[in-house]
């Protein structure tokens, strides 16, 4: 039997993709090594959204020559974004050493190519490069990579917005949808294999329609809300354009969907907006959050921001930075741009320089410290029920109903040992950081 360890980079959608290929190999006779040393083959699922998640590819890349070089026979295999990105084969010319380069549809036959590596002297290292039509089913294998009581659900891939700055479209294909029936099932599963936390993720969730029925996504969370079980619902990477009525009611009516919505906004400058082809104005962005906080007053709205946009004034950029003081999100990560040449922005002028940028985004991400500051001191005193995903010693380190696993704010159980991953209790918060609440199981 030959061993894989496996490394994935970059957004959940990206990890899901890595549980399928780690799934392939376990149900195909291919085993699974979690140490590198003990591995005949390293495969790196990469991203390659934007130029550091290239870098970092890259990073990876070296360290796996590198191991390679210590033991004869050794294979490297790279798969996902990274390769759909350099069609044309650019990139993988600096590395002779690597094996193989997989395009993201074929990362889920990973225990194939495997297979051949060692049975062939001569490895087929060129995979065409075809743009992504592949969609799991709920039967496909899955290795779930993630703590056992939270897992990502995938409803689509792909994308059709076109946003200016944006490359996914030419990475990840045309927008396709999973049957709702289909998902269903997958949650189903989840749920009765110890999952309680369900985190429902697509380029643009809000795009989701079922192809048999065209049923939306308000209709997909609604029939996720009636699978049986002690779970939660927590949905990512909604556009602002595609909130509406229907899905703000499920907020207010739903009882697994946690009031937690991530809903990128990117800009508030209607002239950036419309540069950036989001489709949607200051005015309705607005609207949309009021419409969401009326819905249920606890919601937490996380969202993103991109400066740095080619043609972006001080005055562009003042406009954002008031709109998040006064908005006061409660969670925001702030990004600069960078110019992707598959991108439509790339022959835009009016460059902002980087120095500019950064500038920039540090200004909102200080704004955006204060106001987390100002809403975890709130916290101070009382109790707040929490899920925990990682025991340290004495210390559980958990999360509210307002963070993401992975992304957002943290909460330290001091007294937490005796705990498990997956436990939800309640605990009293003492401390309060810009991003990290501390906190003492409580007696109430």
């Amino acid at each position: 039997m030959k061993y894989v360890h496996i490394t994935s980079l970059g957004c959940p959608k990206n990890l899901v993709d890595t549980e399928f290929a780690a799934g392939g190999l376990l149900s195909n006779g291919v085993g699974f090594a979690a140490d590198p040393e003990d591995a005949d083959v390293m495969f790196i699922n990469t991203c390659a959204f934007i130029p550091p998640a290239r870098d970092e590819a890259e990073e990876h890349i070296r360290d796996a020559v590198e191991w390679k070089k210590r033991r004869r026979g050794r294979k490297i295999i790279v798969g996902g974004c990274l390769t759909q990105w350099d069609a044309r084969g650019d990139f993988r010319r600096g590395y002779p050493n690597i094996d193989l380069w997989l395009p993201v549809d074929e990362s889920r036959n990973l225990h194939r190519y495997v297979k051949s590596l060692f049975a062939s002297k001569q490895a087929c290292s060129s995979i065409p490069v075809a743009k992504p039509k592949w969609l799991q089913e709920d039967d496909t294998p899955r290795l779930q990579l993630t703590s056992a009581h939270f897992a990502y659900l995938k409803i689509a891939d792909g994308c059709d917005n076109h946003c200016a700055y944006c490359s996914i479209p030419s990475i990840r294909g045309a927008l396709r949808n999973r049957p709702l029936d289909s998902i269903v099932a997958e949650a189903r599963n989840l749920v009765d294999n110890g999952v309680s936390e369900l985190i429902v993720s697509a380029q643009d969730t809000t795009a989701y329609s079922d192809p048999g029925s065209s049923a939306d996504l308000a209709a997909l969370l609604k029939a996720l809300d009636a699978v049986d079980g002690d779970f939660g619902i927590r949905l990512l990477y909604a556009h602002p354009a595609g909130v509406d009525d229907e899905l703000a009611v499920c907020f207010a009516s739903l009882n697994h969907l946690l009031p937690y919505l991530d809903m990128p906004i990117q800009h508030i400058s209607d002239s950036v907006l419309k540069r950036m082809n989001r489709g949607i104005t200051a005015e309705e962005t607005a609207a949309k959050i009021a419409l969401l906080r009326k819905a249920n007053p606890e919601i937490a709205i996380r969202t993103t921001v991109l400066v740095g946009f080619p043609g972006e004034t001080d005055e562009d950029f003042r406009e954002l930075l008031d709109f998040v003081l006064e908005t006061r999100f409660a969670r925001l990560g702030a990004f600069t741009y960078f110019r992707e040449e598959t991108a439509p922005a790339a022959g835009f002028a009016d460059d902002v320089s980087a120095e500019i940028a950064e500038t920039r985004r540090c200004r909102i991400m200080e704004a955006q410290a204060g106001i987390s500051l100002e809403l975890n001191e709130s916290l101070m005193g009382k109790s707040v029920d929490v899920v925990v995903d990682e025991i340290v010693g004495e210390r559980a380190i958990a999360r509210t109903y307002m963070d993401a696993p992975d992304i957002d704010n943290i909460v330290m159980v001091e007294d937490g040992g005796g705990l498990d991953p997956g436990d939800r209790v309640s605990v009293e918060v003492v401390s309060a950081e810009e991003y990290q609440l501390g906190a003492k199981l409580s007696t109430r």
